[in-house]
């Protein structure tokens, strides 16, 4: 399984803070998936900069983002992802947040999505450490399933 992470963040982006929600996505998913392959980018709160880290990710079997599902005026990657998806799954999003509210009533606050883009699942989660940490833990066992879905394999 190959993956694509995509850090949005302003800051990250310029070097103001290190990246860790990214690479705690990537060392979840390498411990919960034989075979899993993880590269990551890190992109501003740009709506180009975005579409550009997706395009370079088609190919792989799944985009995660992580940053940018909030309610600040830079944070737009969920309108991104719909706009960039030929489908989206809106039961992903759903159960994130509805998992995520046991553990903080924020977690009503993100504004994440999920779809499809070719054979390309795309999620969202958020930018917080311990939001990315538990989410990640969340669809990890649901992912080799929904990418032999998208890509016609069946259930």
């Amino acid at each position: 399984m190959k993956v694509s992470v995509i850090t949005i963040s302003d800051r990250a982006s310029r070097g103001e803070y290190d990246d860790r929600s990214g690479p705690a996505i990537e060392t979840i998913l390498l411990a919960a998936i034989d075979g899993c392959v993880v590269t990551r980018y890190i992109v501003p709160d740009d709506r180009e900069e975005i579409e550009h880290a997706f395009m370079e990710s088609l190919g792989a079997d799944a985009i995660i983002t992580t940053g940018g599902t909030g309610l600040s005026p830079r944070d737009i990657t969920p309108e991104v992802t719909a706009d960039f998806c030929d489908r989206l799954i809106p039961g992903i999003a759903e159960m994130l947040r509805f998992e995520s509210f046991k553990e903080t009533p924020n977690a009503t606050l993100s504004r994440g999505t999920a779809g499809i883009k070719g054979n390309t699942l795309i999620i969202n989660l958020p930018g917080s450490i311990r939001a990315v940490e538990f989410c990640t833990r969340l669809i990890a066992p649901i992912l080799t399933h929904a990418i032999k879905m998208v890509a016609g394999e069946g259930h």
